[in-house]
């Protein structure tokens, strides 16, 4: 509450402190004629300030005193630019600008633009020239808040919500939908539970824009419902510059409080284990097939010690390095942008997780099964490294060399406290410990070329792709005792057989190499408009991938040598203690391998595609695009039966898939835009292999489905936009998606814990309207204040419905597509004087309820409710090199609720019960950056 009062103080003072400001104004017209240009924009560069001049040319635009670059831009003119126009307090500047008819120059102003990507005004230009319906932010709009990775960034799209922290959906659509591009090339995979691309490895000091496209065209890969997420890093670096960044963070609950830590590595500060996790060297592939004594001798080198600490969790920590050079090699233009960053990060997590039984229509209530306290204590280490460089050999020839690499450790302790009913009546305390590391690596060398009639150009991209996650001893147990009693708590340990939530260890280990190659030939022609935006051309490329990855699990847990020798004094031993060499005998523990077949999988894909596509000028108005992309894709999975038989998938398909867009330019500032397009989506590695996995948290197994099939989608947009000026659009659309086979996730029927599966659905449909206002305060007040503010607005509201089928085996055959959410909400409000280097925001963000788990005839299903989050940051400059930003991340602290459908009426009223409950706790942050 105090770093609140404290940035809010900042922020009245800002508000209250500004002097008496003036005006500058003045006439646009034609240099050649003498005629006045009506509409022409006129911006202040550098700055969201701007308007256009009126039916006589002229603009009046009131500033603050100081001194202004000034750009004043027209369709069919040279550009005009005036620097060092002096602005006094209480006295209009007057300036007359004379524009210049010449194509040519506005080719090349279109080139520069290209160049200037991070800007708010250089991504709105690209929205409205591209042939397709895209929403984006940009690297400047990025600046503004307080976000930290490309996950947090995103929410700020329309359309766009965020799973997890980490996984990206667009219009409702889960994250299987959405196909994410780094620099135009097909991210690398991060999870091998799901088609998903974890955005929390991408730091926000290394974006450039990030733009989100909602329509198909043939230039675009096939395979997306939602959208396709280009994710754009920085690359040309325009002068030399060092910077270094460093924050700390206090979050609630959880800074200066106790966390639980594990035994670890000497490398977990860093993002990975060093092997001291792992099995040691010469342990038996299967130690169920090994002799008593060499079982024994196996179990005692394991690290028997389970014992957990308590440290005193401090702020978090955040640096940054970034570095930019420009320099020349002969007649070569070149320059490297490195940034490297790093973050080590807590967070305590008070989670209430409850579970019932059948639903009493005369109690109008559940009973409970259970009741469970989890205190989750994690630590996240991330090391991350950018270096791109780029080289311009002339004007038409360039080649960049782009590389990402992200190491990201996270150690976890779930203790759980709680009781069990229905006939168990126990009190239960149990632990799990559990280390994740993932290894992000991107490589891509690209080289654009254009021929000297500049009508001509190549594009070709080469790249490699390396994922890594590793999840080595995920260690769980049990203990429990008659429920309300003094006994002491007694250690679960299984008698015979292996157990996965028993005194079990968990190991896997999943690689993946990706190699891929892309080109593209466009050509413009010749038209009667000679502005090359307005000429026809035509493209013609392909996209080739191959992916291969292993994964391999392994787990097995202690059991009990012999039941009629047993010490069962052992069951009341500390957990630190339970487990040491001399525990492990024929009068204590034992250890039994539970590894099935199907834990290991090895799987490739290979994807060629080639699109011939192309664009042509109907009229002034009209502009028609499209073509038509052609995808094969060969899928292949080897794996093992249950029973130990042999499970091979190979699936070859080809896909057709046609495009069309429409943009009819209504004026020089508005216009209409529809589209329509086929897209496939196909099944995850992880959704085919048979690998059963046990979620400790969700107590829940997760189960994969061979016989998948792949989905297709029909996909119609329609948006109207509007461009006040360079920096601001209103825009509202309509969207309609049929899917044909969609993979839904379904609730296997079962009388012990929740069985999760992958399959196909008969059909499915998603519609929806979503609307985006980006505007600035500048002509709504006389007042400095007023004029600094500008305002960023997008919301969504969409239904969706899928037909599961006749084979729905107790659940109900229509409900809504699984993670779908009917409205999304993202605002904020943005205050920016130039002039005191200070900018403020305050952002906010909701999300209609969406399926988390989906229900049978014998589970509820159960909803994630809308939670409202509200965020404000503050960046103040001093100097040229000397920067402060301060912030608060989810002021509100409203609770995280799932809560179950009891009565099954597919709403959330009073009858219905908690699931899942917690805060996340308010996050504050206060760093320093120096620029030298």
């Amino acid at each position: 509450m105090k770093s609140f009062l404290t940035l809010l103080l900042l922020l009245t003072t800002a508000t209250f402190s500004f002097a008496q400001e003036g005006t500058l104004k003045g006439k646009v017209t034609d240099k050649l004629t003498g005629e006045e240009i009506i509409g022409a924009v006129v911006f202040i560069k550098g700055t969201p300030k701007g308007t256009t001049t009126d039916y006589e040319g002229n603009f009046a635009l009131p500033l603050a005193p100081g001194t202004y670059n000034l750009s004043v831009t027209f369709l069919s003119y040279k550009p005009y630019e005036q620097a060092g126009l002096q602005v006094t307090a209480g006295q209009p500047t007057t300036v007359n600008i004379q524009l210049e008819e010449n194509t040519t120059q506005i080719q090349t102003v279109e080139i520069v633009g290209a160049r200037q990507t991070n800007t708010e005004a250089a991504v709105l230009q690209t929205m409205r020239q591209s042939e397709v319906v895209v929403s984006g932010v940009a690297g400047e709009q990025i600046a503004k808040s307080m976000d930290r990775d490309a996950a947090a960034v995103v929410r700020r799209i329309p359309g766009v919500t965020v799973m997890n922290d980490r996984y990206i959906m667009i219009r409702g659509l889960s994250e299987r939908y959405n196909t994410v591009m780094l620099n135009d090339a097909l991210t690398p995979s991060t999870e091998p539970d799901s088609r998903a691309f974890s955005f929390d490895i991408l730091p926000t000091s290394v974006l450039d824009r990030i733009m989100v496209f909602k329509s198909g065209s043939p230039e675009l890969p096939g395979e997306f419902g939602g959208g396709v997420i280009k994710v754009y890093t920085k690359n040309f670096a325009t002068e030399n510059t060092t910077s270094i960044g460093i924050s700390g963070g206090y979050r609630g609950g959880t800074t200066f409080n106790n966390i639980s830590t594990q035994k670890g590595s000497g490398t977990d500060f860093l993002g990975f284990d060093n092997g001291e996790r792992a099995l040691p060297g010469g342990f038996p592939a299967n130690v169920n097939n090994v002799s008593s004594e060499s079982l024994i001798s196996a179990a005692r080198q394991l690290d028997g010690d389970w014992s957990t600490n308590k440290l005193n969790a401090l702020p978090d920590l955040r640096l940054s390095l970034g570095l930019t050079r420009r320099f020349f090699i002969g007649n070569t233009e070149a320059s490297n942008l490195t940034a490297v960053s790093y973050s080590n990060t807590s967070q305590v997590l008070d989670v209430e997780r409850y579970r019932y039984t059948a639903f009493d229509e005369q109690q109008q209530k559940s009973p409970l099964e259970y009741k469970y306290n989890d205190i989750e204590s994690s630590q996240n280490n991330r090391l991350g490294i950018i270096s791109n460089w780029a080289f311009r050999l002339n004007n038409n020839n360039k080649i960049e060399f782009r590389n990402l690499f992200n190491q990201l450790g996270q150690s976890q302790v779930v203790e759980r406290s709680g009781i069990e009913l229905q006939g168990k009546d126990v009190d239960v305390r149990n632990i799990a410990q559990r280390y994740e590391s993932r290894t992000i690596y991107s490589g891509q060398l690209q080289g654009t070329h254009d021929l000297d009639n500049e009508r001509t150009s190549y594009t070709w991209t080469a790249g490699y792709n390396y994922s890594n996650r590793n999840e080595p001893n995920f260690k769980r147990i049990r203990s429990q005792r008659n429920i309300g009693s003094d006994e002491p708590f007694l250690w679960v340990i299984p008698a015979f057989a292996a157990s996965t939530f028993d005194a079990g260890r968990f190991y896997s280990d999943m690689h993946e190499n990706t190699i891929m190659a892309s080109g593209q030939v466009e050509h413009s022609f010749a038209g009667k408009d000679t502005l090359a935006e307005n000429q026809p051309k035509i493209r013609v490329g392909f996209y080739t991938e191959n992916k291969d990855r292993t994964f391999d699990a392994r787990w097995m847990s202690y059991t009990v040598s012999d039941p009629s020798q047993f010490n069962n004094n052992l069951l009341t031993l500390p957990l630190g203690e339970l487990f040491n060499p001399q525990n492990i005998n024929t009068t204590g523990f034992s250890l039994r391998e539970g590894t099935n077949p199907t834990d290991r999988y090895d799987a490739s894909n290979l994807l060629v595609a080639g699109y011939v596509g192309g664009s042509l000028p109907v009229n002034a108005k009209l502009n028609l695009s499209g073509g038509v992309r052609v995808e094969y894709n060969k899928q292949q999975l080897t794996s093992s039966q249950y029973g130990g038989g042999k499970l091979e998938v190979d699936n070859p398909i080809t896909s057709i898939l046609p495009s069309l867009n429409a943009t009819y330019n209504y004026s020089e500032r508005s216009l209409f835009r529809g589209g329509y397009s086929i897209s496939v989506n196909r099944p995850e590695f992880r959704e085919l292999a048979p690998f059963a996995y046990y979620d400790f948290q969700l107590n829940a197994e997760i189960q994969g489905n061979e016989n998948l099939t792949t989905a297709t989608i029909h996909n119609a947009d329609l948006r109207y936009e509007f461009y006040p000026n360079p920096t601001e659009i209103l825009s509202f659309g309509v969207f309609y998606k049929y899917f044909n086979s969609p993979i839904e996730i379904y609730s296997l029927p079962t009388s012990g814990n929740p069985i999760y599966k992958p399959g196909n659905a008969k059909s499915g449909q998603s519609y929806g309207v979503e609307a985006e206002v980006r505007k600035s305060f500048l002509n709504l007040s006389n007042n400095s204040i007023i004029q600094n503010l500008s305002l960023v607005l997008n919301a969504s509201l969409i239904e969706s419905k899928v037909d599961l089928g006749e084979a729905t085996e107790g659940q109900d055959r229509n409900r809504a597509m699984y993670g779908q959410s009917p409205y999304i909400v993202n605002t904020g409000l943005y205050y920016q004087d130039d002039a005191r280097d200070l900018q403020v925001s305050l952002l906010y963000n909701v999300i209609g309820k969406r399926i988390f788990t989906v229900g049978d005839d014998q589970t509820p299903t159960v909803y994630e409710m809308p939670r409202n989050v509200l965020d404000l940051s503050l960046t103040k400059g001093f100097g040229k090199h000397f920067e402060v930003k301060a912030g608060i991340q989810d002021i509100l602290n409203q609770k995280v609720r799932l809560i179950q459908d009891s009565n099954r009426n597919a709403k959330i009223d009073g009858v219905d019960e908690d699931f899942i409950t917690y805060r996340l706790g308010s996050y504050t942050t206060v760093g320093v950056n120096y620029n030298f």
